[in-house]
């Protein structure tokens, strides 16, 4: 019993502090493999987090980014802004990419208020996409 009221009360102190540790981004519109024809829209999803514009500095919160062809950034910087790493900091859930024909990979990194990734770093898996 001791045991139990413990782990309870555990959930009802740290529950809030650990609740960005279920949050999760994800593609709502393709998977890994699929062939796509270019431009090509993409429609970002996110479970347990709200989705606002960089600057807005709210618990359970950030902006997409889009990484396109490249690794995760350093995760205690900011996310690098260049033509591999897309930040939606107007709260974007979707946006239209021109690819080359070809293999090309993406992946949705949530980043807070300064493009920081929040810690555990809330993100996509890494999907494989073919232009035709």
């Amino acid at each position: 019993m001791k045991y139990l009221l413990i782990v309870l009360l555990s959930i009802f102190v740290f529950g809030p502090a650990l609740a960005k540790d279920k949050g999760e981004v994800f593609f709502e519109n393709l998977h890994d493999g699929d062939k796509v024809h270019s431009p090509l829209v993409v429609k970002f999803g996110v479970k347990g987090m709200n989705i606002i514009p960089a600057g807005t500095d709210e618990p359970m919160s950030g902006h997409h980014h889009l990484l396109v062809d490249t690794h995760l950034p350093n995760m205690s910087e900011p996310i690098p802004a260049d033509e591999n790493h897309i930040h939606f900091g107007k709260g974007q859930l979707e946006t239209t990419i021109e690819l080359l024909p070809g293999r090309h990979t993406l992946q949705l990194l949530l980043g807070n208020w300064t493009h920081i990734p929040h810690s555990p770093p809330i993100k996509s898996n890494k999907i494989t996409v073919i232009v035709e």
